[in-house]
């Protein structure tokens, strides 16, 4: 996997842009408390993104390495976390996937939106 050559700066932008704060349809965080706690975890997620980025082999797996690990920090909050919140985790997720061109969570984020991955369901009649 090769990493675009403006990743880096990308990254960075992504960590200093505020999250959690109404945009677009999202009323944002439901516990004002708790923003800067979402805004460390999910800035974490961006540092070991780009720190797979800078290595000299990133590979998808890697980059579904940090993503476990990034939303297993999320573990101890998550019944702070309601629906909107989770699903805002989920997008920041998906923007630091789209910086690497990383195509899929292999089913991680779906894991922790809905508790199950959808593409796993099989047909059982």
């Amino acid at each position: 996997m090769k990493t675009p050559e403006n990743a880096n700066e990308k990254f960075v932008e992504f960590i200093a842009k505020k999250k959690f704060f109404p945009e677009n349809l999202y009323p944002g965080i439901a516990d004002e408390k708790m923003r800067p706690i979402f805004t460390e975890k999910i800035n974490q997620v961006a540092s070991d993104f780009k720190n797979v980025a800078e290595s000299e082999n990133p590979t998808d797996k890697k980059y579904h390495d940090k993503i476990k690990i990034g939303l297993s920090r999320f573990a101890d909050i998550y019944l702070e976390l309601d629906t909107e919140d989770r699903e805002r985790v989920c997008i920041y997720i998906k923007k630091l996937m789209d910086i690497v061109g990383l195509e899929s969570s292999n089913g991680q984020l779906n894991k922790f939106m809905y508790g199950f991955d959808p593409n796993e369901l099989t047909n059982k009649n």
